[in-house]
């Protein structure tokens, strides 16, 4: 069976290195790791992940702007928001985004992955 392909965007690069490692034992095979929104538009469209895992808090381009890029782009099959916040914190945004699904940082694994990318 195929790992499915993750992309990484988060601008916090132990946050990268210990959510990849993590990823990794539990079955995906990550594919990138980046920290902001032009570098994650630029490997989506590369790369071609099964899924982008993307920080709201990016520099530059918010997480918002990249799930709606990579949306509209088709460049990932599934777009899943992380944030060390709760989607309440962002009023609705959330919700209405081009993200197929939201993660908090503290509960991301590969269980609560494949949930959000089912």
């Amino acid at each position: 069976m195929m790992r499915p392909t993750v992309l990484m965007v988060d601008d916090h690069a132990g946050f990268r290195a210990r959510a990849r490692a993590m990823l990794e034992a539990q079955g995906f095979d990550v594919v990138a790791d980046v920290s902001d929104g032009e570098a994650a538009i630029d490997a989506a469209a590369r790369l071609r992940p099964d899924v982008a895992l993307v920080d709201i808090g990016l520099p530059g381009i918010d997480g918002f702007a990249v799930a709606r890029h990579l949306r509209s782009a088709g460049t990932a099959a599934r777009v899943v928001l992380i944030s060390g916040r709760e989607p309440v914190d962002f009023g609705g945004r959330v919700e209405a985004s081009d993200a197929d699904a939201f993660i908090a940082k503290v509960d991301l694994s590969g269980t609560r992955l494949r949930e959000a990318i089912r």
